[in-house]
C-alpha cells in the first residue's frame, strides 16, 4: 500500500538536496551543509520510558546538571518579576534583580527554614521573597532580609543563609539555567547553533502564543513524536499530498540535531497511488479524501463520521475509528479524529488546498511568494531590517526543526514554532508539552509583552486553545497515539524499542547524548538479565 524498499538508503522521489538546487533563490550554506549521523542499530530499553528508577537517575544526572530553557527574558521585564520553573520534583525561581539585562538570578525555590516553596506561581514587581509559612524573607539578590524571632535560632549566621543559585545564561531572548555550578560554559554547550538562526534572529521575536498541556506519557515518548517525519504516513494522512515526509533530511551537530521536511512536495508513499480526482465538496476539516485509499471521510456530527468509497459502499464510524455499521469495516482512526473530532471555530467550511504532483519547483516558488507577502506584513517596522526577497523558498515554506538537548525544539528560519517537553512531577507516566509561537516583533527592538501560558489538562482537547490554529488539530492526532505508546511500552515482550537508522536520526542522537549524561550504556542494560534492576 505504501512505498517500502527502494534498494537505496532513502525513499524514491526527489531528494531534499535536489530540491535545494531547484530553489528560486540562493540557498544559505547552513542548509546545504550535511552532517549525517553514522548508521547503526539503536535499541532502547523500553523501561527507560516508565521506570521510576530511570526517572530518578534523570533527575540526578540530567535535570540537575544540564543547560535547559527556563523562560523568556520578557517574562522578567521589571525588577521583582519572577517565574517559577518546575522540572520533575526540582523547582527554580527566576527573578529579575536589577535593571541590567543580565540581572537575572535562578534560586532553588525552597525556604531554608522548613522547605516550603517560596513561590508557586509567576509574579510581578515583588519587593522581596518572603515565605508564606513563617515569614522568612530574602532580598531579590538572594541575601537574607529577615527571620522572624531570629533570637530563637542562635546558631544561624545570616551571612550563610543566601538562597542557593543555579547558573544563568541568556541567548536569543531566552533564559537558560544549569543547577550544576561546575557545568560547562553555555556557549560550549550550544556550539554553532546560533549560526542556524540568522534569517530572523530569535531576539527579534516575541512570544505571541504559549500553550502547555499535560500529556499522559513519559516526556521522552512525547518529544520523540515530534522529532521525525516518519510518522506522517500513518498519523497525518491530511499532509501526505503536501509534505515529502520520507525524503526528509536529518543532520546532527554536537548537542543539537536538525530535520528538514520539504513542503509542497507529495509524499513518496503516494508514488504508486492514483492521483484521485478532486472532491468538489471537499473541505479541509470536515470532508476529506484519504490520499492512500481514496475513501472520503465526511463529518455527520461531533464524534460521528461517514466513510464511503467510489463503489458506493458506505459506513459510519466513531471519531476514534471504531466501526458502527456498514460494509466498510476499517477506517483510519486519525482521519476519523480529524473530521469527526472537536473542531476549531469557523473551520468547518475551509476548502481543501489544491496540490500537484508535478512542476514541484514552480509550485514551491509560488507558495514561497505567498508566504513572503504574509511575512512582510508580520515584520511591520522590522521589514527594512530583513531582505525578504532574498529568503529562499526552503526557508519560507519547509519544516526545518531542531532539537537542542535535552528538551528544547525551536523551528528555524521564519517558522514561529518552538516546543519544550519536561516531566510532570515525579510521575514517569506524565509530562508537560508546551508549544510557543514566536512571531517577528513589529516594533523592532521593543518586543510586545509575552503571551501568558494557556494551560490544558490531560482530558482537555487541543481545540480548547484556538490560538494555535491548525496546530491544534495536528496535535490532537499526535496525542491520540501517546498514552497508547506509554501503555504498550510496558507490554513489549522484548522490552526493546528499535529505532530506524536514518528517519529516526534525531531520536538516535538524543539517546546517544542521554546515555553520556546518565553514564550508562543501553547495550549493557539490555544484555543484563536483571532488566531495569540494572539501575539499582
Amino acid at each position: 500500500m505504501v512505498e517500502t524498499v527502494t534498494g537505496t538508503n532513502r525513499s524514491e522521489g526527489i531528494s531534499y538536496t535536489e530540491l535545494l538546487r531547484s530553489d528560486s533563490r540562493s540557498v544559505p550554506a547552513y542548509l546545504i551543509d550535511e552532517s549525517p549521523m553514522p548508521p547503526g542499530p539503536t535499541e532502547v530499553p523500553a523501561w527507560v520510558y516508565y521506570s521510576r528508577a530511570f526517572h530518578e537517575l534523570e533527575v540526578e544526572k540530567l535535570w540537575s546538571r544540564v543547560w535547559q530553557l527556563a523562560c523568556h527574558e520578557d517574562e522578567l521585564a521589571e525588577v521583582g518579576d519572577h517565574v517559577v520553573y518546575d522540572v520533575a520534583h526540582l523547582s527554580f525561581l527566576l527573578v529579575r534583580t536589577g535593571p541590567d539585562p543580565d540581572d537575572i538570578c535562578a534560586y532553588r525555590n525552597s525556604c531554608l527554614h522548613r522547605g516550603r516553596k517560596l513561590r508557586e506561581v509567576d509574579g510581578k514587581c515583588f519587593p522581596n521573597l518572603r515565605c508564606a509559612f513563617h515569614g522568612w524573607c530574602w532580598n531579590l539578590d538572594g541575601s537574607v532580609k529577615e527571620i522572624p524571632a531570629q533570637w530563637d535560632f542562635p546558631d544561624l549566621d545570616p551571612q550563610n543563609l543566601s538562597l542557593p543559585q543555579a547558573r544563568v545564561e541568556r541567548y536569543g531572548g531566552f533564559v537558560f539555567i544549569n543547577p550544576d555550578p561546575s557545568c560547562e560554559p553555555f556557549s560550549h554547550f550550544l556550539g554553532d547553533f546560533p549560526s542556524h538562526q540568522t534569517t530572523l534572529p530569535l531576539d527579534r521575536r516575541y512570544k505571541a502564543v504559549h500553550v502547555a498541556k499535560t500529556i499522559e506519557c513519559n516526556w521522552k515518548v512525547c518529544q520523540e513524536a515530534f522529532m521525525e517525519s516518519y510518522h506522517v504516513v500513518a498519523t497525518h494522512p491530511t499532509l501526505l499530498e503536501a509534505i515529502g515526509d520520507a525524503n526528509s533530511r536529518y543532520d546532527v551537530f554536537g548537542n543539537f540535531s536538525r530535520a528538514m521536511s520539504p513542503s509542497s512536495v507529495p509524499s513518496p508513499h503516494l508514488a504508486d497511488i492514483p492521483d484521485w480526482d478532486a472532491d468538489p465538496d471537499g473541505r479541509l476539516y470536515t470532508r476529506f479524501r484519504h490520499p492512500l485509499s481514496g475513501h472520503i471521510y465526511e463529518r455527520i456530527e461531533e464524534d460521528l463520521v461517514r466513510v464511503f468509497d467510489e463503489a458506493g459502499n458506505e459506513s459510519k464510524f466513531h471519531s476514534d475509528g471504531r466501526w458502527i455499521q456498514g460494509a466498510i469495516t476499517h477506517a483510519d482512526p486519525h482521519l476519523c479524529l480529524w473530521v469527526g473530532g472537536k473542531q476549531l471555530p469557523d473551520f468547518e467550511e475551509v476548502p481543501v488546498p489544491a496540490t500537484s504532483r508535478t512542476n514541484l519547483a514552480a509550485q514551491r516558488a509560488e507558495l514561497a511568494d505567498a508566504k513572503r507577502a504574509q511575512f512582510r506584513s508580520l515584520l511591520g517596522e522590522q521589514a527594512e531590517l530583513v531582505d525578504v526577497d532574498a529568503i529562499c523558498d526552503a526557508e519560507m515554506i519547509d519544516s526545518i526543526f531542531f532539537s537542542v538537548f535535552p528538551n528544547w525544539h525551536p523551528w528555524s528560519c521564519v517558522n514561529p514554532i518552538q516546543y519544550r517537553f519536561r516531566p510532570k512531577g515525579d510521575d514517569p507516566d506524565q509530562c508537560i508539552f508546551e508549544c510557543m509561537l514566536f512571531l517577528p516583533s513589529p516594533t523592532g527592538e521593543d518586543r510586545p509583552p509575552p503571551a501568558p501560558i494557556h494551560w490544558l489538562e490531560a482530558d482537555e482537547d487541543w481545540t480548547e486553545a484556538p490560538q494555535l490554529g491548525l496546530l491544534a488539530k495536528v496535535f490532537t492526532q499526535d496525542c491520540h497515539n501517546l498514552n497508547k505508546v506509554q501503555q504498550g511500552l510496558k507490554n513489549l515482550a522484548s522490552q526493546r524499542v528499535r529505532l530506524a537508522n536514518y528517519q529516526e536520526t534525531k531520536l538516535r542522537h538524543f539517546h546517544q547524548l542521554l546515555q553520556q549524561h546518565l553514564e550508562l550504556d543501553y547495550n549493557d542494560m539490555l544484555s543484563d538479565d536483571r532488566s531495569e534492576d540494572f539501575l539499582r
